[in-house]
C-alpha cells in the first residue's frame, strides 16, 4: 500500500517535517529516500534527553546523509554532535536556524556551552535568520561571535533561558542602541523577530 501511496507522489515540489514526533520513524525514511531533494524543512521539536531516542537518531542521521537541501533547520537537540555536520551538508541552502536547549536537562549548560563554542566554525556565510535559545555566559558569547565572524547574520536573536546575561532587556539601553547604529544594526526584543516554522512555511510556500 505504502509503494503504490509514493507512486503517486511524484510531482511533489517541496516536503515540510516538523515535530511530527508521532510519525513513524521507518515511514518518515521511506519518504525521505524517495523524496531527499524535496525535503527543505526540518525540525525537532525541544525535548527531553532520554526522549531524543534511538530511532529519532537515527532519523537524523538519515536525514544529514540524504538530505542537502535543507533551508530551514529547528533544532531542540543541541547534544547531538550530526548537528554540525547537518548544517556543513546543507551550506548552499540552509538560510534559517533555530538551536535551543531545554532546562529540563540537567546538563543543558554543559550542551549550551559545547554549541556556542562550536556553532560559529560551521555556519554558512550568510544566514537570514539564527535563533540560539541556550544558557549563555558571556565567555562562551564572546567565542561564538567571533568565531562566527565571516557569516552574515541578517537576524540574530539571542534568548537565554536561565537569565544570566543582563536582567535589563538590551533594547531599552539607549547608549548601547545607539553604539549598534553606528554599525547600521537594529536592536529589536526578541519576540518582535521571532519566527515559528508555520509562520516561516505560510510566508514562503
Amino acid at each position: 500500500i505504502l509503494q503504490e501511496v509514493f507512486d503517486q507522489l511524484n510531482v511533489l515540489e517541496s516536503i515540510h517535517i516538523l515535530y511530527c514526533n508521532s510519525l513513524n520513524s521507518d515511514f518518515v525514511q521511506q519518504i525521505i529516500k524517495k523524496f531527499s531533494d524535496c525535503l527543505e524543512n526540518f525540525g525537532f521539536a525541544s525535548m527531553m534527553f532520554n526522549e531524543y531516542n534511538e530511532p529519532k537518531r537515527q532519523l537524523f542521521e538519515f536525514i544529514t546523509k540524504y538530505c542537502k537541501n535543507i533551508r530551514y533547520f529547528d533544532s531542540g537537540i543541541p547534544d547531538d554532535n550530526i548537528i554540525y555536520l547537518f548544517i556543513e551538508n546543507n551550506q548552499n541552502n540552509i538560510n534559517y536556524l533555530t538551536i535551543e536547549a531545554n532546562t529540563y536537562n540537567t546538563d543543558y549548560e554543559e550542551l549550551s556551552s559545547i554549541v556556542l563554542q562550536n556553532l560559529g566554525q560551521v555556519l554558512p556565510s550568510k544566514l537570514e535568520y539564527l535563533c540560539l535559545s541556550l544558557s549563555f555566559t558571556i565567555s562562551d558569547l564572546e567565542i561564538f561571535l567571533k568565531n562566527s565572524q565571516n557569516t552574515f547574520i541578517k537576524k540574530l536573536l539571542i534568548s537565554d533561558i536561565v537569565g544570566r546575561l543582563d536582567n535589563e532587556f538590551l533594547f531599552t539601553l539607549r547608549n548601547e542602541v545607539n553604539e549598534f547604529k553606528l554599525h547600521n544594526i537594529i536592536v529589536k526584543e526578541f519576540h518582535d523577530l521571532h519566527s515559528s516554522p508555520c509562520i516561516f512555511i505560510d510566508n514562503y510556500f
